[in-house]
């Protein structure tokens, strides 16, 4: 996945010192999905169904500023196509507080909804290109951030926010939180059999594999049966 900058649509991103991609993608086990961004702003979902894909995860803010354009036909479109599907944002710790990011993320598609098909929302936590390394704060001030966005978010919704990052970032930049567990984990691994774990989290309930492959955008799967995916959704 391509690394995102405030004025560009960026999809999510593998950390680039952390994530190498395989030259040959092979689907994992797990329920098959994707995420996209503004890169893929009509994606063909009816191939993506019925080439097994179950949900997709849909790039909607990053910052306070930036708002997808595709985003709300995307997300229709997933809708209408039977897909499960959520959104995410790109976060700035370096450039507002975590709780004003949370609300720009929930006024502008962010939210979730207990429908069975709404997945919780997502904040996408790795390198900006550009910007300096943890977005230039300490470990315990990116604890805070995290922590600030996700009570917000968890007061207007009910539930925490998932966290896309990959190990190599989350181990450098935030380490072992005991906060981590209350978060569901969306680790970034590409080349490998298995996802690395992030300290602090006990296991992985989505995997972004490749950047590549059957689906349009970013090639992922939830970790369990599809039964287990429509339970997650409920909260």
């Amino acid at each position: 996945m391509k690394f995102s900058t405030t004025a560009l649509v960026g999809s999510l991103a593998a950390l680039a010192s952390c994530i190498q991609a395989a030259p040959l993608v092979k689907r994992v086990s797990g329920t098959p999905g994707f995420d996209i961004s503004g890169y893929q702003p009509n994606p063909n979902y009816s191939s993506a169904v019925a080439n097994g894909a179950k949900f997709v995860i849909i790039k909607a803010t990053e910052g306070t500023t930036f708002k997808s354009s595709s985003f709300s036909s995307q997300y229709n479109g997933a809708t209408n196509a039977g897909l499960m599907r959520g959104a995410y944002h790109f976060a700035h710790p370096d450039s507002s507080s975590g709780s004003a990011q949370a609300k720009f993320f929930l006024a502008n598609g962010g939210g979730w909804t207990n429908d069975g098909r709404s997945l919780p929302g997502t904040i996408d936590l790795e390198s900006v290109s550009g910007s300096s390394t943890c977005y230039g704060l300490s470990r315990s001030a990116l604890v805070s951030w995290i922590q600030d966005f996700g009570n917000t978010y968890k007061a207007a919704t009910g539930r925490y926010p998932m966290i896309y990052t990959s190990s190599g970032w989350w181990n450098q930049c935030v380490a072992s939180s005991a906060f981590a567990a209350d978060y569901p984990l969306w680790v970034a691994n590409y080349g490998v059999s298995s996802p690395k774990i992030p300290t602090g989290f006990t296991y992985y309930s989505f995997w972004q594999y490749a950047d590549s492959g059957t689906y349009p955008g970013d090639q992922d799967t939830w970790n369990g049966s599809l039964d287990s995916l429509k339970t997650f959704a409920r909260g």
